[in-house]
């Protein structure tokens, strides 16, 4: 080939070339970013409306109704979820894949600012956020300490936050488990109604001194000098000093009618480490960064910081997401250089110097594709890394069918120039053409559509890339090389292991393929029933869409009953933290009692702020495996089903797009009460079924509120407005905000108005709230309303502007996910809907539907594109259904394989499976062309058969080996997301080397091709 002969006659230019490979290679390696998983930047925006005490009825028809109106109208949306609570609604709106994410945004930004003058005016925000792939914590340190105040645990916490900061890699670097600083002024009502100052007038002497008006400046002969006016209040003290009225020539200030104190604000969300009080910060990475690096730069600043800390406090570094980063990158290094020595095993029979090209051209084509991967913008993470490992299986190949070929026409006597040239020039089309169709088995996944795509596509690149750079190299350097170090044999039938492996070929394969040649039909029928057995294995090993973790970490969420208050939720969290210091398994346990964790996991969401809601991040001792961290989790949901009152739930981490849970059913309607009756029939029937885990029916339960029943003839008889008599309320319950002012350490407070009470509000500050009337009196609230007790739904939920209800379920270990799923749409369908109510399945069914939808389309431009390659490299039909009838004889292997491990037809199985087709295909192309050749020769059809597959066995048994070598230590490896994948290869290579070897041939004699 003219790339070969260049490549051979130029060889000082040759030299230039391999080594700027090496040189920038390995400088990408060191350089390139690096993450634990893949960046999916989906176009996902939550937006996020807080409209502090409107029930969720109210807040739907007031908030909701209208953004979902406007939202749904613009173009590229695909789906609109809203999730609405007491006075908070969570509106996500699914952008399609595709479109420009950072566009997207602006866009939605720009339609909610021009529909709020439509919103109601009171609103406290609304907020367009952008589901950014770097949201992750990838570093959470705690403060823990017993005894110190509050204030030293803020100040050190917040100087940590700022040394932190100052990361280049970091962000979001926040701080949680200290409530604010604030100033709370305790209003006495009941002096104010005495002394008649309606309570608009001490709001605005408040806020009229908080403003801080910069004076402008001024000319003072050749210099302008700023003016400073006296700013903003300055502490405590300098509040309770505020003048509030002015009556007979005396001032009342604002400490003869409240008490104004330094405070923290009510306890919301409660932080403890291994059961010790604490003070959790966390910090998120950037995009595009080397969290390697980004260690490198903060572990210095942690170690001088814990150095500092007064005795009292210890900082505790329990997640660092790098450490997990480094040792699964140094596992998968350990499995690399495991999978080299194995591939390097196989190649003994090409003799020392063959191997030793063979064995140059790996990190030459690896470097090559790291280089081409950065340069398309991935990272080093677990999957691209698995990729460069499956094609180091793969890359081999090419090299090696070259070499052994040059090999056998020096073993011919031939000089070397002319072995080389000869050698590849025979064998060049069929090495271009397997790289082809190898590159177009891998590209249905690297074209996979929504998350799934973007989450797996760095892995078949890694290998298209690997692969391509393996066929330039195989036609340029090894012929290069070659010249210069593979020298005429001595013994033309090569060396011990060579001889020894022929002999073992012509014992064993030569008399089964004379045995099929005879009897081709009796040959296929048994091939054809081996395969159908096989897909009978199918129904056995089930479906699974993505598998869990293999991480030592999950999580134990704490649901209280209804409404219960944060002390009681704190009570049962206490309890799952006594039950995890008895398991030495555990080092960790960070509790968040009224809110989740910070995100930790790329597809779990932290829960907002709930008083009845805790959760436990749970992280095993560093080396746990999966059988010991699933045998803990087992035993822990055992544990805590027997807690009466309170639903704990022990959740694994799950791979892939995140999803509610596998089982998911959405009933669809209008009327709030006929669709808790229906949810209610529905979690009994999952409750019902066999391995069902964490049934759950939002609508099982209504929530209590104490609704303020106002006599609006009485109030507007007496001059009340609305408006004052809900301020008043809001002002006893919540307290309201006037601001926030700088004292002179530096610490920004927040003004709160409230009325004496303890931390949190309770059914005595109704008692003696006054409201002021237009005419200045002030009339008791007990005069103008009362209150009633009242039952409301939790959430409504929206999809699609339409109300539906969710009732999901786990499914256990040991049971089928596709069992659950078949059995919930049966039950389902048998079930009888009132008119106007419908039902659709969501968990996994949708996510495999977001998954291959769509996908149908490229598998099938990937077979004609298959069938195109093979044609145009053949000529002929014949060759090409000759060459794919080797497809149905791998997948015997591979599903084999996943029922002896007793893994399930994955996702990443899947992946397997199209990847083994072009491996399968890459192989047979060889015999076909090699066989077309003898013929063309002069060769009989039956002894163009039989030579070619003696002579090709070699190299094809060869290459299936050290692709297996390569793979076995991922297949080996408890990582469940990549080892299914080995696992079908190892077992379809298996298979298909074997029958392959007997079929192919078989199916040539019966439609010989024309040559």
């Amino acid at each position: 080939m003219w790339i070969t002969r260049y490549a051979v006659k130029n060889s000082p230019f040759t030299l230039v070339i391999f080594l700027m490979i090496v040189v920038v290679g390995m400088n990408t390696l060191v350089s390139m970013p690096r993450a634990e998983d893949p960046e999916m930047n989906a176009p996902i925006y939550p937006i996020v409306a807080v409209y502090p005490g409107t029930s969720p009825e109210d807040m739907e028809n007031l908030v909701v109704d209208p953004i979902e109106k406007r939202v749904t109208e613009l173009d590229d949306i695909k789906r609109v979820y809203s999730t609405i609570k007491d006075g908070v609604a969570v509106i996500r709106v699914d952008a399609l894949y595709g479109v420009d994410v950072d566009r997207k945004h602006q866009e939605l930004v720009q339609e909610i600012n021009a529909l709020r003058a439509e919103l109601p005016a009171d609103i406290h925000s609304i907020d367009v956020q952008k589901a950014t792939p770097s949201s992750v914590n990838v570093l959470q340190v705690a403060l823990v300490s017993e005894n110190a105040p509050r204030r030293v645990l803020k100040e050190q916490a917040e100087r940590l936050q700022e040394e932190l900061e100052a990361v280049p890699m970091l962000k979001k670097v926040e701080v949680n488990g200290i409530p604010y600083a604030t100033v709370r002024i305790d209003l006495q009502l009941e002096k104010l109604a005495r002394l008649n100052i309606p309570l608009d007038q001490v709001i605005g002497a408040v806020q009229s001194e908080m403003a801080n008006i910069p004076g402008g400046s001024v000319d003072a002969g050749s210099k302008t000098l700023n003016v400073k006016t006296s700013g903003s209040y300055l502490d405590a003290a300098d509040i309770a000093r505020t003048v509030v009225a002015t009556a007979d020539g005396r001032n009342t200030l604002l400490r003869d009618v409240a008490r104004v104190t330094d405070t923290y604000q009510e306890d919301r969300h409660i932080t403890r480490l291994n059961g010790h009080r604490s003070v959790v910060v966390n910090a998120a990475m950037k995009s595009d960064m080397n969290i390697s690096e980004a260690q490198a730069r903060y572990a210095p600043i942690l170690t001088r910081f814990k150095a500092q800390l007064p005795q009292n406090v210890a900082l505790e570094e329990h997640f660092d997401q790098a450490q997990a980063v480094n040792y699964r990158l140094g596992v998968l290094g350990r499995d690399f250089l495991i999978a080299i020595g194995l591939v390097l095993l196989t190649l003994l029979p090409l003799g020392n110097r063959a191997s030793l090209v063979v064995m140059i051209s790996i990190p030459l084509s690896l470097a090559m594709g790291v280089v081409m991967l950065n340069a398309m913008g991935f990272s080093l993470n677990q999957l691209s890394i698995v990729g460069m490992v499956v094609a180091l299986g793969l890359l081999v190949d090419d090299s090696i069918v070259v070499v052994e070929n040059i090999e056998r026409w020096l073993r011919e006597g031939k000089k070397p120039l002319d072995a080389v040239l000869g050698a590849v020039k025979e064998i060049g089309v069929a090495v271009i053409g397997c790289t082809v169709t190898l590159c177009i088995a891998f590209m249905p996944l690297a074209l996979m559509p929504e998350a799934s795509g973007e989450f797996i596509r760095s892995l078949p690149l890694a290998v298209i890339l690997a692969v391509v750079s393996s066929m330039f190299v195989s036609l340029t350097i090894v012929p290069f090389l070659s010249i210069r170090l593979l020298k005429p044999h001595h013994d033309a039938e090569g060396n011990f292991f060579l001889r020894g492996l022929k002999r073992g070929i012509h014992a064993t394969y030569a008399p089964l393929l004379e045995r099929s040649l005879h009897n081709p039909r009796t040959t296929l029928l048994v091939a054809l029933a081996i395969f159908i057995g096989s897909l009978g294995l199918m129904k056995a090993i089930g479906f699974s869409l993505f598998p869990a973790s293999e991480k030592p970490q999950f999580m134990v969420n704490v649901v209280a009953p209804l409404q219960s208050n944060l002390a009681r939720t704190d009570s049962l969290a206490r309890l799952v933290e006594h039950e995890l210091a008895q398991r030495p398994e555990v080092q960790y346990y960070t509790t968040n009692v009224g809110k989740g964790n910070p995100q930790v996991y790329y597809n779990v969401q932290p829960e907002n702020e709930r008083t009845d809601f805790a959760q436990v991040f749970v992280q095993l001792q560093p080396k746990t495996g999966t059988r010991t961290k699933l045998r803990v989790i087992d035993e822990l949901r055992n544990t805590f089903a027997q807690v009466p009152g309170a639903q704990i739930e022990v959740k694994d981490f799950e791979q892939g797009p995140p999803q509610l849970a596998p089982v998911e059913v959405r009933i669809f309607g209008e009327d709030l009460d006929t669709l808790r009756r229906i949810s209610a029939q529905v979690a009994a029937m999952l409750k019902e079924m066999p391995g069902s885990l964490y049934v759950e029916d939002p609508m099982a339960n209504l929530k209590s509120d104490l609704r303020v029943r106002i006599d609006r003839d009485k109030a507007s008889m007496l001059g009340i407005a609305t408006v004052d008599i809900d301020r008043t309320v809001r002002l006893a319950v919540a307290g309201l905000g006037m601001g926030t002012f700088n004292d002179p350490q530096g610490v920004e407070r927040e003004v709160v108005i409230t009325v004496p009470k303890g931390q949190r509000a309770d059914l005595h500050v109704f008692d003696d709230l006054y409201v002021t009337s237009r005419s200045g009196a002030s009339i008791p609230l007990r005069q103008v309303a009362d209150l009633q007790l009242e039952a409301s739904p939790q959430t409504i939920k929206h999809l699609g502007k339409r109300r539906y209800v969710s009732v999901s379920s786990f499914v256990q270990q040991g049971f089928l996910v596709d069992d659950a799923l078949n059995a919930t749409i049966k039950a389902m369908d048998a079930m009888r809907l009132p008119a106007g109510y419908t039902y659709t399945m969501g968990g996994e069914i949708e996510t495999r539907q977001d998954s291959f939808g769509g996908f149908g389309t490229i598998i099938l431009a990937t077979i004609f594109l298959f069938i195109a390659v093979l044609v145009l490299e053949f000529g002929t039909f014949k060759s090409t259904l000759i060459v794919l009838s080797v497809i149905p004889l791998g997948i015997v292997g591979a599903v084999i394989a996943l029922w002896m491990t007793g893994n399930s037809l994955s996702f990443v199985a899947i992946v397997g499976l199209i990847a083994l087709a072009g491996i399968e295909v890459k192989n047979t192309i060889l015999l076909v062309d090699f066989t077309n050749q003898l013929r063309s020769e002069g060769r009989t059809l039956e002894e163009a058969i039989r030579e070619a597959g003696e002579m090709r066995f070699l190299p094809i048994v060869l290459t299936s080996l050290t692709a297996i070598g390569g793979l076995l230590p991922i297949a080996y490896s408890t990582n469940p997301l990549i080892s299914p994948l080995a696992i079908v290869l190892i077992g379809g290579l298996i298979s298909s080397t074997v029958l392959s070897r007997l079929v192919t041939p078989v199916v040539y004699k019966l439609i010989p091709p024309r040559v």
